[in-house]
């Protein structure tokens, strides 16, 4: 694998922490380059200029230290392009400084706790993901508050899901409950099932479309892919709607 490649490979690690998805894929790699003395230059970008600095932070951050652990690389080079942060984003990652330094004056406490309730959503998320091919393939409430995360058949999602509830430290051996308290790690027992399960419908539907309206504001802001983008055709469905300037059909009254 070329530098080129595996600097690539170490941003795939690196997630959008709303939407959880690598910001790879989501097009937020704008290029990557690694010189022959091995100074890797990664320049990130995203949908609009005001996307939230908290967030930009957390990838600008995240993206240093996946790219500064690969072999070969001597010094990383992590810039956010076209934000109104980013003078004091790029300035405080380089410098190894926290959130609140900074953002000095302006930031009250560190991320961790951001980033904890952000995960906590995509294990919701996950298990929209995990339970609703089981229920469509006939099993039942109950069957699904008994079964354990090595009874579901393998699958990426899965695999997600339990990467997702080790990094909070919830349980996610092949022998631990299936439903689980996001906060808490406690089973979930058949009568808190069905809003259990709501919630992490809604928490999966939530996240997909900001991922789908992301992608079409960062298409629409930027003409070309990011490196190592992945399409996504509901992004496409999505945008159309939103910029659809079809008048909607007029109401129909009815009378008695």
């Amino acid at each position: 694998m070329s530098s080129a490649a595996a600097v690539l490979a170490a941003l795939d690690t690196v997630r959008d922490p709303e939407l959880d998805e690598p910001v790879t894929a989501l097009g937020f790699v704008a290029s990557c380059t690694v010189s022959e003395d091995g100074v890797a230059d990664v320049h990130l970008r995203l949908p609009t200029y005001f996307c939230a600095p908290n967030f930009a932070f957390l990838m600008v951050a995240d993206a240093y230290e996946a790219v500064s652990a690969v072999a070969g690389v001597r010094r990383a080079a992590i810039v956010l392009d076209d934000h109104f942060a980013s003078d004091a984003i790029n300035e405080g990652v380089a410098a190894r400084a926290g959130f609140v330094e900074s953002f000095d004056g302006l930031a009250a406490a560190e991320l961790d706790d951001l980033r904890a309730d952000f995960i906590r959503k995509a294990v919701l998320a996950g298990t929209d993901r995990v339970c609703r091919p089981l229920l469509a393939a006939g099993r039942t409430t109950d069957d699904l508050a008994a079964m354990t995360l090595g009874e579901v058949p393998a699958s990426g999602d899965r695999e997600r899901l339990r990467e997702r509830r080790a990094e909070l430290g919830l349980p996610c051996s092949d022998d631990s409950p299936l439903l689980v308290d996001a906060v808490t790690g406690a089973a979930i027992g058949v009568q808190a099932l069905p809003l259990h399960l709501r919630k992490a419908r809604l928490t999966r539907v939530g996240a997909e479309a900001n991922s789908g309206i992301c992608r079409g504001m960062l298409r629409d802001r930027y003409a070309g892919a990011g490196v190592g983008a992945v399409h996504d055709p509901n992004s496409d469905a999505l945008n159309d709607a939103m910029n659809d300037s079809t008048p909607a059909p007029a109401r129909v009254e009815e009378h008695a």
